[in-house]
């Protein structure tokens, strides 16, 4: 049975700096889409609370509605009462008859009295809710409006850069199964820790990219040779030498617009 070929440093260095390259150019188009998702998320959210606001109003508009229609039935109701004890009272035969027929005739005028305001205070009450109501409803298309501009913007931005960023996702995901699993690891939580995602970077100017950290001299030799992998020890970040990075950028321009 074959031995399995040992990976030597250096392509555990090129895989890494590809995987890196990958992610940052997934960064960056993740960054042209800025806050627009969550922007739309949170007006999609805003104007469905809305809509629940605006059907509750309509809701209670509609029972008060109802409710005026049944007082303005209970006063037609007294009214008929009312009517009849008139009548009768035409009929009666004694006093005490009369007083109780007045009384009844009295009571059924109290409930069209009490009828009448409620009809009043619910009136007032749907106008106030049709104000509000009517704002709610205005706020919902203005919100709606927002919401297509902002959904428009990032369809526009997700049109343009969908396709590379689904290759670039599978040749990220395809580059992180052949890297060592410590290794990579270790890069997940670099790239985690540094703002701007970058876990490994060249020597720029004698110190590592990203920082102001001059690197000795016999430091950079080591990098050069390629024997070990060497972070940098005030940010963390993996170091490899330029000659690498532009062998490899060259390398990955296929993936890499």
């Amino acid at each position: 049975m074959a031995k399995k070929k040992e990976v030597t440093v250096e392509e555990k260095l090129r895989s890494l700096y590809d995987l890196q390259l990958i992610d940052s150019r997934i960064d960056e188009i993740k960054n042209t889409r800025g806050e627009l998702p969550l922007e739309v998320k949170d007006l999609e959210d805003e104007i469905e609370g809305l809509q629940t606001r605006v059907a509750n109003f309509g809701t209670d508009i509609e029972n008060l509605e109802t409710s005026i229609a049944n007082k303005k039935n209970n006063i037609e109701e007294s009214k008929s009462l009312s009517k009849k004890y008139t009548e009768q009272q035409k009929n009666v035969r004694n006093n005490r008859e009369f007083d109780s027929i007045t009384k009844e005739i009295e009571f059924q005028d109290l409930e069209i009295q009490l009828a009448e305001k409620h009809i009043k205070e619910f009136q007032v009450k749907i106008a106030q809710k049709n104000e509000i109501f009517d704002a709610a409803k205005e706020r919902v298309k203005d919100k709606e409006t927002h919401l297509k501009h902002k959904q428009d913007e990032l369809n526009s931005i997700l049109e343009e850069t969908e396709k590379e960023e689904i290759v670039l996702i599978k040749k990220s995901e395809s580059l992180s199964k052949s890297i060592d699993e410590r290794l990579l690891k270790a890069y997940k939580k670099i790239r985690g820790n540094v703002r701007n995602g970058l876990a490994v970077v060249t020597i720029e100017r004698g110190a590592a990219g990203g920082s102001f950290f001059t690197i000795p001299p016999q430091r950079q030799v080591e990098i050069a040779a390629r024997k070990k992998i060497i972070t940098d020890e005030h940010s963390g970040r993996i170091l490899i030498d330029s000659e690498l990075a532009e062998e490899e950028k060259k390398k990955m321009s296929k993936f890499i617009s």
